[in-house]
């Protein structure tokens, strides 16, 4: 699948990597070159996100083994977090655990409920290199956390056990994309 641009938006929407794919599992690599390319990899993020509905999307959910990610996410209080992170560390997560649905666009229609800490804290730069500290709770915390997972090369599957770790993968592997992503069986 090529990638396309969309309406109202100066980003290209590129295909997602799914369950299955190599560049999930890798830990991806520091941004060192703030540069055009690195706004117009933003740009493309944000288009992608959008076009899958997404509230997140970390770079190597379309091929790009850099630390970056964007966000168009609801907290807890429905008040609205927009913005990217270069280089971000995730310093922060406390408070208390709660099992809450959880998604991911490199998983289309697959929902678990999934430990998470309400609250998060991550660091990192913006597209110019500018320090950010962007601080989350309820959903907003969820989606800091799945992100930098991703960046790790983790899954939020990665964090499910027992029963139902064994039901989102075999979801997974019943659902239509698998066969051509490669999504694991169990």
């Amino acid at each position: 699948m090529r990638s396309r641009t969309i309406q109202g938006s100066s980003g290209r929407v590129h295909p997602l990597r799914l369950l299955g794919d190599p560049a999930l599992t890798e830990p991806c690599q520091e941004v060192t070159a703030f540069d055009g390319a690195l706004e117009r990899l933003v740009e493309d993020m944000f288009a992608t996100m959008y076009a899958a509905q997404g509230v997140g999307l970390a770079a190597n959910q379309i091929g790009v083994p850099l630390r970056v990610f964007v966000y168009d996410c609801p907290d807890d209080e429905d008040r609205r977090h927009l913005g990217h992170l270069v280089n971000p560390r995730l310093v922060e997560a406390d408070g208390p655990v709660l099992r809450g649905p959880e998604g991911c666009l490199s998983l289309p229609g697959i929902e678990a409920g999934t430990p998470r800490h309400d609250h998060a804290v991550v660091t990192g730069v913006s597209v110019t290199g500018e320090p950010r500290t962007v601080t989350g709770t309820g959903f907003f915390a969820r989606c800091l956390q799945h992100e930098c997972d991703h960046l790790d090369g983790g899954l939020y599957v990665d964090r499910l056990t027992g029963l139902r770790r064994r039901r989102a993968l075999r979801a997974a592997a019943r659902a239509p994309w698998a066969a051509a992503a490669g999504a694991p069986g169990r």
